[in-house]
């Protein structure tokens, strides 16, 4: 798992993950993402592209329901979009997509930033 890219729009860290999301790879993504959203006040969302994830397991949940609980502590929120059918059933299964907002496309995600 590579974190491919990262930016900041209006208040949101936007991130682009590419490969598996699981045991081996979650904590480079927190490594990635958390002292961004722990260095500025500005941030309040996570926006996640999943476009070219291709899998996620438990702890790739894990790693996701953790950065909710961090942007939701700040009344921010976490955007996902590009979800693969794979990924997107792993997520609905896991009740990730009742507590995250799913957008259709990266421009849906940043509508309004």
């Amino acid at each position: 798992m590579a974190v491919v890219e990262k930016e900041t729009v209006g208040r949101a860290l936007v991130v682009k993950l590419s490969g598996e999301l699981d045991l081996v790879t979650s904590d480079s993504v927190k490594e990635a993402i958390d002292p961004v959203l722990e260095g500025s006040s500005r941030i309040t969302d996570l926006v996640i592209d999943l476009t070219q994830v291709r899998f996620i397991d438990s702890s790739g949940l894990g790693m996701l329901l953790g950065r909710y609980k961090k942007v939701s502590d700040r009344g921010g929120k976490v955007i996902v979009f590009g979800l693969q059918p794979a990924v997107e059933r792993v997520l609905a299964m896991a009740g990730i997509t009742k507590i995250v907002e799913v957008a259709a496309s990266r421009d849906a995600a940043l509508a309004h930033y």
